[in-house]
């Protein structure tokens, strides 16, 4: 009942920016937290950034002065705006929230299908 598609992800070089966006869709009462998270082949899946419904922020150590994330709360959509990008960000990214899909009712934790960033010359 709740879908969260990822898009803008791609190849870029080392020292490159991407910016990628998860729209989230279906029976929606209200969205709490928003955030993304990445996975490298052969590692576990890390937090990459959050965003609470108040826009308070939160970042891996490795992505902070270098990624940004946003949301647009008209729209049910996260952000993440990624510059000075290294080949240690290739991963494929994933973004999820918390959704409400009822007054009263609890949040639901949702993901998205993810979407393949890659840093290389």
């Amino acid at each position: 009942q709740v879908q969260l598609v990822e898009s803008g992800g791609g190849l870029v070089q080392p020292g490159g920016s991407l910016s990628l966006s998860c729209a989230v869709s279906g029976v929606i009462f209200s969205i709490t937290d928003m955030g993304w998270y990445r996975q490298a082949p052969g590692k576990q899946r890390e937090l990459v950034a959050r965003i609470t419904s108040n826009s308070i922020t939160n970042y891996a150590d490795s992505v902070k002065g270098r990624f940004t994330i946003s949301r647009d709360d008209a729209k049910n959509t996260v952000y993440l705006q990624m510059n000075s990008l290294k080949p240690e960000d290739t991963a494929v990214y994933l973004c999820n929230a918390d959704v409400r899909s009822i007054p009263l009712g609890s949040y639901s934790h949702y993901w998205g299908q993810g979407t393949q960033v890659t840093v290389s010359s």
